[in-house]
């Protein structure tokens, strides 16, 4: 009999349904997890749909994970039974490399474990995530979340959140600087939060007028709408930073502008961008990539989120429900992340 219920994606094409699997037994560096809340991530979408020409099948999504720690094995000494803790992106690296001797484990040189449909080094297969009742993860991966906080709208910081924060604070983003989120989705909302608690000015840049409101609210002091040539031009040579959410392909040309000479657009969607290398060269402007952030940092993440009580914006689901939220999110349709409620499809 399996330990484990969840759903799964069985092919590139069919919905999930349920899925019945076993979770490794409890080594002594492991962590046996309860899972409350997951997430719904673009990326699990793009998992399950093969977009990216990798994906294993049966497959379990999920990798915004919160939830309670029920065991702990003999070596585990930083959580205990009963604390709330979360799990993000990836379970595991080599911790030996460069990278992850600098606290940049999703840099791994010989590839991060991710927590879903990476190559499983345990059970083999591949890794299964949190769209199921409970998971077992080395207790480094591990991180602790404040009871302070709203415990569902933690669980898409551990995607989303750390995927802003982490490029926010590598360039150093604060006050005294004009900051520009582009895109107001589930990233994008983050993006703003985070801006605004480092102290920068945050300009929201859409394509939608009326998400102008929601952007004032998450802390934007100004909107622009990119589609209008005037208000682009009015704002150009203007920003100390720019960070790019949209998470489907796009021309980026068109925001290169806004940048002062020697400043940096970074790109946090995993698609494809048409880009002219004369939006780089007039100013020596840059643009950059960045993916998540390593183990540390997303436990400064998560400080800084309980310090400032920042949290998503959420819409709580069922997992029977999830085919459903799965069509919203590509239709845009959520303000501003699906979080599962796993307790009740426990009982």
């Amino acid at each position: 009999m399996s330990n484990t219920k969840g759903y799964a994606a069985f092919n590139a094409t069919d919905e999930l349904k349920p899925f019945d699997f076993d979770r490794r037994e409890l080594g002594p560096h492991d962590v046996k997890i309860e899972i409350d809340y997951c997430g719904v991530c673009h990326s699990d979408i793009h998992t399950a749909h093969n977009d990216w020409g990798m994906s294993e099948y049966p497959i379990v999504p999920g990798h915004e994970i919160v939830g309670h720690v029920t065991e702990t094995g003999s070596e585990v000494t930083n959580v205990a039974s009963g604390d709330l803790v979360a799990v993000g992106c990836m379970v595991d690296s080599c911790r030996e490399c460069e990278s992850c001797k600098n606290d940049l484990e999703q840099f791994c040189h010989k590839g991060m474990v991710m927590t879903y449909g990476s190559p499983d080094p345990v059970m083999g297969g591949v890794t299964h995530g949190g769209y199921s009742t409970q998971i077992v993860v080395n207790g480094y991966f591990v991180l602790k979340v404040s009871e302070k906080l709203d415990t569902k709208a933690v669980a898409p910081l551990l995607c989303a959140g750390i995927t802003t924060y982490s490029p926010l604070r590598h360039w150093k983003v604060g006050k005294g600087q004009k900051v520009g989120v582009i895109g107001l989705g589930g990233l994008g909302h983050m993006g703003v939060k985070f801006a605004a608690a480092l102290g920068a000015e945050v300009v929201m840049i859409t394509t939608s007028p009326e998400k102008g409101n929601d952007a004032r609210r998450l802390g934007a002091s100004d909107v622009i709408i990119s589609k209008d040539e005037e208000q682009m031009t009015a704002h150009a040579g203007t920003f100390d930073f720019l960070l790019n959410t949209i998470p489907v392909g796009h021309d980026v040309n068109p925001y290169m502008p806004l940048l002062k000479n020697d400043k940096t657009m970074v790109l946090v969607g995993a698609t494809p961008v048409d880009l002219h290398s004369m939006g780089l060269i007039f100013g020596r402007k840059n643009i950059a990539g960045s993916l998540i952030g390593g183990i540390k940092e997303t436990q400064e993440m998560l400080d800084f989120c309980a310090e400032h009580n920042i949290v998503s914006d959420i819409e709580m689901i069922e997992l029977e429900e999830i085919n459903t939220a799965w069509e919203r999110v590509m239709n845009s349709d959520v303000k501003y992340r699906f979080v599962i409620d796993m307790k009740k499809f426990r009982s």
